[in-house]
């Protein structure tokens, strides 16, 4: 199987990520999230539960994180530039991620954009979504 890697990080780079999937990148279906925050930031998300997602952080100093909705996932943004980079949602030893296609390099070669309403769910089958659809390799470093 061959793993195509991917990269992204916010407008300033303080935030930076790459991700493996053997996807190409004209597969993913971004997905977007109708709540009022993800709307108010243009957010839509790509993810593969059986690829891989690294997370780096230059300044954790200007890293923000806000918790809204049910406050499980964790939406990370660069408190320098202001740009919304990925969701994390943490169960014990593992850590579920998925990045935001605003970030992405190149992101005008993802496919047709779906939208989604996970505000309709509960905490519970919001956190089972997630894990069924987010990377389910993160390293947030």
């Amino acid at each position: 199987m061959t793993l195509h890697r991917y990269s992204g990080a916010c407008h300033c780079g303080n935030i930076q990520f790459e991700f493996c999937s053997a996807r190409l990148l004209g597969e993913f279906r971004p997905r977007f999230c109708d709540c009022s925050f993800c709307s108010k930031h243009g957010a839509s998300y790509v993810s593969d539960p059986r690829g891989k997602l690294a997370i780096a952080v230059r300044d954790r100093e200007a890293l923000n994180s806000y918790r809204q909705g049910s406050a499980s996932a964790e939406f990370l943004i660069c408190a320098k530039c202001g740009v919304l980079t990925a969701a994390v949602y943490t169960e014990g030893e593992r850590r579920y991620g998925t990045v935001n296609c605003n970030a992405i390099e190149n992101s005008q070669a993802l496919g047709q954009a779906i939208r989604v309403s996970p505000r309709t769910l509960g905490a519970d089958d919001k956190k089972a979504r997630w894990k069924d659809l987010w990377f389910a390799d993160v390293c947030l470093g």
